[in-house]
């Protein structure tokens, strides 16, 4: 998602254009494609509704990483919500452009748990087999079902906001069943059948406040009905333990 070059994750999601300025080169050096959104205010703002969509977008994205097959790179406070002010070319400044605001830890408690919860449920997606496998080999492996609105319809159009697929653990331990919804608007999506005595669990959903936004899927709340509405820019995982997990 980020890295140390580029911008931060906060402000992939905080600002349409670099900031470069400090760097004494008339913002001419640093990417000008930085393929960045800033929810609608450019920099930091005290509105709570353009900070609630960063939010989201920020876990979105941990989401979609750390979820995803092979080893994912975290840019040092990303999980805290580090910010060089716009700056994505920052290497010369030894400053707090670059340096570590600790106070964030606390400012950005609930974005630092979230992370902190996906990792742990990384650990137990059962994704990535034992032994060395290419990702072409793994992705033949793979028991995966793609979705749009409706089961079995994925919408692989240019201009597709959605998409959904349902996963079957490698050792067959559990089923994953994944919303994404980059849509403006709330979308209801089919879900895929299950037994009426289970349900699919609701692990992840970014659109809710911490603690709701994550939980484990022991204390995970249970979804019955045949249908899920996603929140606008919204992520959502369910779960459906196949046997018990050791």
């Amino acid at each position: 998602m980020t890295c140390h070059d580029g911008f931060t994750l906060n402000d992939l999601v905080s600002y349409n254009h670099k900031h470069n300025e400090a760097n004494g080169e008339n913002n001419c050096d640093g990417s000008d494609d930085n393929l960045s959104w800033n929810c609608g205010v450019e920099g930091p703002t005290d509105d709570p509704m353009v900070e609630a969509l960063r939010n989201r977008q920020v876990k979105n994205f941990f989401a979609l990483g750390l979820l995803a097959a092979g080893t994912p790179m975290l840019l040092m406070g990303d999980e805290v919500r580090r910010t060089q002010r716009g700056n994505n070319n920052a290497y010369c400044q030894d400053s707090d452009i670059s340096w570590f605001d600790w106070s964030l830890l606390e400012q950005h408690g609930d974005i630092h748990r979230f992370v902190r919860a996906l990792n742990r449920f990384r650990q137990r997606r059962d994704v990535v087999a034992e032994g060395t496998l290419s990702l072409n080999q793994l992705l033949r492996r793979a028991h995966i079902e793609w979705h749009g609105v409706a089961l079995k319809r994925p919408d692989w159009g240019d201009h597709s906001h959605s998409l959904a697929f349902t996963h079957r653990s490698l050792r067959d331990r559990f089923l994953l069943h994944g919303i994404l919804n980059a849509y403006w608007e709330p979308l209801t999506f089919e879900l895929p059948p299950v037994p009426a005595e289970q349900g699919w669990r609701r692990c992840i959903d970014t659109a809710l406040d911490s603690p709701d936004d994550i939980c484990p899927w022991e204390s995970a709340p249970v979804v019955r009905q045949a249908t899920y509405e996603v929140q606008p820019r919204s992520v959502v995982v369910l779960a459906l333990a196949l046997e018990r997990s050791p």
